[in-house]
């Protein structure tokens, strides 16, 4: 599984997500600005967004490009254009 492979990369960014929604809970118990509470969320929204991002394209290069392991994968340049819009749509 190509999550076993990345795992302390993906942890890593995990754990950062977690201080970032732990910092929207201190943000509101210290009763923090809108304004500052507002960027805290869309700074966790991008890095949930970022994390989702990288998941799924390491799924489709392991297991839609692989031609080794998977012969007639997506032709490259499909995939690269389909990753484009993942990342694009997950902005």
């Amino acid at each position: 599984m190509h999550t076993v492979r990345e795992k302390q990369k993906l942890l890593a960014r995990v754990r950062r997500l977690k201080g970032q929604v732990e910092a929207i809970e201190r943000a509101l118990e210290g009763e923090t600005g809108c304004e500052q509470v507002l960027h805290l969320i869309a700074g966790a929204r991008g890095a949930m967004a970022g994390l989702m991002a990288e998941v799924v394209e390491d799924h489709v290069r392991t297991h839609l490009v692989d031609e080794e392991k998977h012969p007639g994968a997506l032709d490259k340049d499909a995939v690269e254009q389909l990753l484009d819009v993942v990342r694009s749509y997950l902005k």
